[in-house]
């Protein structure tokens, strides 16, 4: 039987983030402004065909789940990224520092133009709205967050974990990592997070705060043929 982690995104979407998902049947997708997220159930007719239907005209979706991922009729994949699925097995205690911020409505602007200069991946308009954002300002200008994203049973994302280039190298990512990945541990959840393959330096860091890496992921852009 498959882990609800194979496919985080489909299991999120039909549980504890229902609110911000939309489609029927065996496939769902964020809302267009939140993530670009989706997912199916399965790679069966009926949920590909769901899963098909949510593509839209313009613009992508883009899958991420472990394992082989069939690509639905009338669909293409406009690109394919190789990641890393991490569990949290033995999670440093959480850092403490005076400077660190709750983030909010309020600082929606300031989250997305950071996660537009430093990519640590989708990051849209309404995606702070998925919660748990913590950040660090400095002479006003928001220069490192970090926060919650996917949302399933028993577990939640670490995510949108990045650093101004002027800032890195003050710690500033394992520190707002090891805040939120506290927050979900002390609900009784178990943190995951998800990395590019490549960017290795990001999971060292990772695994010395404690994630173990699970499984690789794929993540396929999807678009209309």
């Amino acid at each position: 039987m498959a882990h609800v982690l194979d496919r985080a995104i489909f299991h999120a979407l039909m549980t504890r983030q229902s609110g911000f998902a939309e489609g029927t049947g065996k496939a769902r997708r964020f809302l267009s402004d939140v993530e670009p997220f989706a997912a199916s159930a399965d790679d069966s007719p009926e949920a590909l065909a769901d899963l098909a239907r949510l593509v839209p005209e313009q613009g992508m979706i883009v899958t991420l789940q472990v394992g082989h991922q069939t690509v639905p009729d009338g669909i293409t994949a406009a690109g394919e990224v190789q990641g890393v699925q991490m569990v949290a097995v033995d999670l440093k205690p959480p850092g403490e520092s005076p400077d660190v911020i709750e983030l909010g409505n309020a600082d929606a602007a300031d989250m997305l133009a950071l996660a537009e200069l430093t990519k640590p991946g989708p990051f849209l308009p309404r995606t702070h709205l998925l919660g748990g954002f913590v950040g660090i300002r400095r002479e006003g200008r928001l220069v490192a967050m970090a926060g919650e994203r996917l949302k399933l049973p028993g577990y939640t994302e670490v995510s949108g974990v990045c650093t101004h280039s002027d800032y890195r190298g003050n710690g500033y990512a394992s520190l707002l990592s090891t805040i939120v990945a506290g927050r979900i541990k002390a609900r009784g959840e178990t943190p995951i997070l998800h990395a590019f393959a490549s960017n290795t330096a990001a999971i060292s860091v990772y695994e010395r705060l404690g994630f173990q890496l699970r499984a690789m992921v794929v993540g396929l852009m999807l678009k209309r043929s």
